[in-house]
């Protein structure tokens, strides 16, 4: 039996510590589980009901349909801006719970985690992401976190990837939403 878990990115900066911190995930994940990192999601239109119709969603948000649908669980990995999550995510999530009440995340385990320059972390905005995710119908684990504060002087010179601390939190973390995923992958 194998786990899939598709990995969302809330930032789309090239060099982003989040995206940094979910190959991390993708290269510790345990043996007979997958991380997909989605790419894409800066092509996906901000959501809209005209552009969301019966014969067809917009060829990239249908992807990320696709790709969640195909998903055991969903790992959101969220920076913080402004104090809560980035636009992109949040519109993710958006495509991601249409059509109501049988979206693609619909009942799937979700978990989020993140790194931000500030000293918590970016919890708000993984509060954020949490309570969109469950508004959506995800099956959000909301005693599974990792915050790590301070990503810009953390990992100035050490990839999340290196970082032992960092490996166990996701370590850990995976492993929850695993568990969680396991019954529907079976």
């Amino acid at each position: 039996m194998s786990v899939r878990i598709l990995a969302l990115v809330g930032s789309l900066r090239a060099g982003s510590h989040n995206r940094q911190l979910a190959e991390a995930a993708a290269k510790h994940a345990p043996e007979g589980v997958e991380i997909e990192l989605y790419e894409g999601l800066a092509d996906v239109p901000f959501y809209n009901e005209d552009i969301d119709v019966e014969d067809g969603a917009p060829e990239a948000a249908a992807r990320l349909r696709a790709a969640a649908g195909q998903a055991d669980a969903v790992l959101l990995f969220s920076p913080e801006y402004n104090g809560t999550m980035p636009a992109v995510l949040k519109n993710a999530i958006d495509w991601l719970s249409r059509p109501y009440g049988a979206g693609a995340i619909s009942g799937k385990p979700v978990a989020v985690v993140g790194t931000a320059f500030g000293q918590y972390g970016g919890v708000w905005a993984q509060d954020d992401a949490r309570k969109s995710a469950g508004i959506a119908g995800g099956a959000v684990l909301q005693d599974v976190k990792l915050s790590i504060p301070g990503s810009v002087t953390r990992f100035a010179d050490t990839h999340p990837a290196d970082d032992a601390e960092v490996v166990t939190g996701l370590t850990e973390v995976i492993q929850q939403l695993t568990a969680q995923a396991a019954p529907a992958a079976a």
